[in-house]
């Protein structure tokens, strides 16, 4: 079945709207109702009809976009949403055909009702070609190379994932034409490192995080392998650590996404501690119940997943000890930012 990344918004602000009402939709708020243009020159007409200032190959492309979301996506065809809000990727079936709606929120006209099958599969289950071809800077665009479909299904099956084929197709445009955001694929290929060095083994990840807060200028105390108490790291502030925030850490290494249990118990241990928050990371990221009701424990837990974790490493890269510097070697480099209207 062919599979599809429709994006929900450049900030990920549809994410949680199409995931938990069941559907996908796009922007371009400002075109009128699709389904009324068959043909993709059609499509890029009355783009330019909307958007007169657009240039030429813009038009083209955004209305090939619209075009592809409209009547080359077909009921059976697998989606996939990169999400913003975590590091994770959400997978389902299109069951519905294109429909213009004026009903729901101003912000969703273009809609696709979808069946989300999996919300929460980390991005280091992906290969980087894979993650690559995540990295479009396109709404709509199918994903093809190297037998992208065969693999990642597989992972949603939770089956072994199938070699890799090299393809040499000529009618795999979308990807091969379109720019990538390098900014998110140098990450990624950071979190591949990353996991091999440290995050299959639970006590060698729960040192890196130690050695980021401690670059942070928290003085921190790492539980021995073990028994934990529900704690891995305690983290004070201040010179000898005994000024707040004091902060409870639990850190997780696991495969699969953390569930609000663990949330609960670390919020269940942070007075034991004398804590006044909490830090939890999980490097598979969390479900969608830990991450709803880590929302209302705003002001007393953060989260951390892959991706935030790498934020927070490259923030205080040239602090951290020598060791994990030869383990995880990074240069700085400067690259062009694509110019989208070209």
């Amino acid at each position: 079945m062919p599979l599809w990344i429709v994006r929900a918004g450049s900030r990920g602000e549809q994410e949680q709207r199409a995931l938990q009402n069941g559907f996908c939709t796009i922007g371009w708020n400002d075109m009128p109702d699709l389904s009324k243009y068959a043909t993709r020159e059609q499509m890029i007409e009355i783009y330019q009809e909307i958007y007169p200032n657009a240039k030429q190959k813009r038009a083209i492309n955004q209305a090939s976009q619209l075009f592809s979301f409209v009547h080359r996506i077909n009921v059976g065809d697998y989606v996939l949403i990169p999400l913003k809000s975590q590091s994770a990727i959400a997978i389902g079936k299109i069951t519905g055909k294109y429909e213009y709606r004026t009903d729901l929120d101003p912000d969703v006209k273009h809609y696709r009702t979808v069946k989300w099958i999996k919300t929460d599969i980390p991005r280091a289950e992906f290969d980087q070609d894979l993650l690559y071809s995540f990295g479009a800077f396109m709404t709509v665009c199918q994903i093809r190379r190297n037998n992208a479909e065969e693999r990642i299904l597989a992972i949603l099956d939770g089956k072994r994932k199938p070699a890799v084929r090299k393809e040499n197709i000529e009618e795999i445009e979308e990807e091969e034409q379109v720019n990538t955001d390098l900014e998110k694929f140098a990450k990624d290929q950071i979190v591949q490192l990353i996991k091999e060095k440290y995050a299959n083994d639970g006590y060698l990840f729960t040192e890196l995080v130690d050695q980021v807060l401690r670059a942070q200028g928290y003085h921190t105390q790492v539980s021995a392998p073990g028994p934990d108490g529900g704690v891995d790291i305690l983290a004070g502030s201040g010179p000898l650590g005994f000024q707040s925030p004091r902060i409870a850490v639990q850190v997780k290494a696991t495969s699969a996404p953390v569930d609000v249990t663990v949330l609960r118990n670390l919020q269940g241990v942070l007075k034991k501690f004398g804590a006044d928050q909490g830090l939890l990371v999980s490097w598979s990221g969390f479900n969608r119940a830990a991450l709803e009701e880590g929302r209302r424990s705003f002001f007393e837990i953060r989260f951390w997943d892959s991706m935030n974790l790498i934020d927070e490493f490259l923030k205080v890269y040239e602090k951290l000890p020598d060791d994990i510097q030869a383990e995880i070697p990074l240069k700085r480099i400067w690259t062009i930012v694509p110019d989208l209207d070209e």
